[in-house]
């Protein structure tokens, strides 16, 4: 292959007239017309200077042109890193330091905000509206398309995704082009993808879950997506007829359960419902199949190796397990001393073909998640019960998943511990019925002060993407320690674990 990806997954596309990517409406954009408008932005990536390995971050709203852009840079062989929308001025500043990204493009509408940040970092700053207009679209349309693409190979980067760490500093996690591939060959084989599919997509596409997931199993096969702009009920009910499979985060599910429309009328002629990125409680995995007649497929995955294990396609989808490894994926728990009895908690660690290259310029953090063995240590806890199903049990650097969206305790601690009045915090993640788990903080006031909750949240957020804020800050006398004067999270959760029962969705 001169471009795994591209050959695998884009370029045998490059004549079909099939239907790749509607709307939701009557207007749709065929496999053909998608390659040859990631061919023009790949040719105007080149003409800006962009060479192969050279990272291209983005930060834009979804949209036929974003992917577009995704496609483009595997073509031109640049390395995607895409960001979160909800990402601040600060967090923006830290990637592209970090990435010594070539390129920024980003939402006209923060242009001006971002240029300073993008001319510190001596990268290059173009534009994409959401409506598919922008400088980058512009400058494209009188560019000549590339006439093939870059040479690549299997241990070439693909792509970098920034994962946070418990010291609060994010880590850019590098896949391969033979990382991304073989993870979408053995998803199309476990989970019975053909040219027939039409996979409903409401996931954002900054997120391994929506990027590739999603977008390299229906590119592997030819199927087609309904590509809608985010999750909205409406839009998704009025979807389903045209769909024969949906993947979400649990906040989807529970969403939809909700409204009345759902029906086994509604989704009598789907395949497959899939479910990931966040831990799906038995209640919704119940209620769902008494209402459709459908059981969700859990899986589960990370940013480092995509995915990892299911639930079978035929066979028992156990609610509260994450079924088994993928084809070419090995999974097996440890503890102090090397792999653990069946039924027991220990680590999760994973290998195969999968797992990430390592840390984007951090060899240290990288030899220290990996084995020499190829083992990957994913900070998971889990179990394999009798009939092998792993099942997740907890985190051992008190990762918070909140509908679908990773966040570290700590990257917020650090802010809280600096208001006014606060001697310390501890941030947990607590069970929440729409979003699996929301954020909790709990502040300890200093000698004499009375911290405001309100205040202190207001402070913040303009520190914090909106997906990190506390949904609710309590001020309370002290924090549980254990002998070592360590603060005891597993008992603050257990505390506060039904703090938000029966709660539905709120702003």
């Amino acid at each position: 292959m001169t471009n795994p990806l591209f050959d695998r997954l884009l370029g045998n596309h490059w004549d079909n007239p099939d239907m790749f990517l509607h709307s939701g409406g009557s207007g749709g954009l065929s496999y053909r017309d998608f390659l040859a408008l990631a061919a023009r932005y790949a040719g105007l990536l080149v003409r800006e200077g962009v060479e192969p390995g050279d990272r291209v971050a983005a930060q834009i709203e979804k949209s036929t042109e974003a992917l577009a852009l995704y496609a483009a840079c595997v073509q031109a062989g640049a390395v995607y890193l895409p960001l979160n929308t909800a990402y601040t001025d600060a967090e923006l500043d830290y990637f592209l330091d970090d990435s010594r990204a070539r390129l920024l493009v980003c939402d006209g509408a923060r242009e001006d905000g971002l240029s300073p940040l993008a001319a510190a970092s001596g990268c290059r700053l173009l534009t994409l509206n959401g409506d598919g207009t922008g400088s980058l679209a512009d400058a494209s349309g009188a560019c000549p398309p590339a006439p093939g693409a870059a040479r690549r190979g299997e241990g070439d980067l693909a792509a970098i995704l920034y994962t946070s760490g418990t010291t609060g500093r994010p880590k850019g996690a590098m896949l391969t082009h033979g990382n991304l591939l073989s993870n979408a060959e053995a998803l199309v084989e476990s989970w019975r993808f053909t040219g027939n599919d039409t996979l409903l997509h409401a996931l954002p596409i900054f997120h391994s879950h929506g990027l590739f997931v999603a977008t390299h199993v229906t590119l592997a096969v030819g199927a087609a997506m309904i590509f809608l702009p985010k999750f909205d009920v409406d839009a998704v009910v009025a979807a389903l007829p045209q769909a024969t499979t949906m993947m979400g985060v649990p906040t989807f599910y529970t969403r939809l359960l909700e409204d009345p429309r759902l029906t086994t009328g509604l989704v009598g002629h789907m395949r497959l419902f899939i479910s990931g990125s966040a831990p799906l409680l038995a209640d919704t995995h119940a209620r769902f199949e008494e209402r459709t007649g459908h059981r969700i497929l859990e899986r589960y995955g990370l940013t480092e190796t995509s995915m990892n294990t299911s639930n079978p396609y035929d066979g028992e989808r156990r609610a509260g397990a994450v079924g088994f490894p993928l084809p070419s994926v090995e999974v097996r728990i440890t503890g102090a001393d090397g792999a653990v009895p069946a039924g027991e908690i220990g680590q999760v660690e994973v290998r195969g073909p999968n797992v990430f290259k390592g840390y984007w310029r951090a060899p240290e953090k990288t030899a220290q998640a990996m084995t020499t063995d190829g083992w990957f240590a994913t900070g998971d806890l889990g179990r394999l019960d009798e009939d092998r199903y792993l099942h997740i049990v907890g985190r051992e650097k008190d990762l918070i998943i909140s509908g679908g969206y990773n966040i570290y305790p700590k990257e917020i601690e650090l802010l809280l511990d600096r208001q006014p009045g606060v001697l310390e915090s501890a941030v947990v993640g607590v069970p929440h019925p729409d979003f699996g788990e929301t954020v909790l903080a709990l502040l300890v006031p200093a000698a004499g002060a009375s911290p405001d909750p309100d205040t202190i949240a207001r402070h913040i957020s303009s520190e914090l993407a909106r997906f990190k804020h506390p949904r609710r800050l309590l001020v309370v006398d002290s924090l549980p320690r254990n002998a070592m004067g360590k603060v005891q999270k597993a008992l603050l959760r257990e505390r506060y674990r039904d703090e938000f029962t029966g709660q539905r969705r709120t702003a």
